[in-house]
């Protein structure tokens, strides 16, 4: 099994700044693409920012200049820097990757999305 576990968020003033965190763990062969989303309230999710395993980056529009995907390889973790944060940045932030675990019974290699439960995030005066 493989699993997804977020950690970081909390509630912030307009301006400061929020480390996020997120490690996967579990059977795990090889990872792809891990990303941080948001939803925020009446809204659908959306991309923050997303890497790939060799670091190349894309972020939202509404974020770049402020935010900062990292990831360790190593560690199979990814994590979230955010700067500058405003009222807007509010949600629930969820980490996601694209996973190859090890084959299970099937014995058939798969790749598939994963994600964490989700971190609030809150800025606010």
């Amino acid at each position: 099994q493989v699993q997804l576990v977020e950690s970081g968020g909390g509630l912030v003033q307009p301006g400061e700044s929020l480390g996020l965190s997120c490690a996967a763990s579990g059977s795990i062969f090889s990872i792809n693409v891990m990303g941080w989303y948001r939803q925020a309230p009446g809204k659908e999710r959306e991309l923050v920012a997303r890497v790939t395993s060799g670091g190349s980056t894309k972020y939202a529009d509404s974020v770049k200049g402020r935010f900062t995907i990292s990831r360790d390889n190593a560690k199979n973790t990814v994590y979230l820097q955010m700067n500058s944060l405003k009222p807007e940045d509010t949600a629930v932030y969820y980490c996601g990757a694209d996973i190859m675990p090890y084959p299970g019974a099937t014995g058939l290699w798969e790749m598939d999305d994963y994600w964490g439960q989700g971190t609030q995030v809150t800025v606010s005066s």
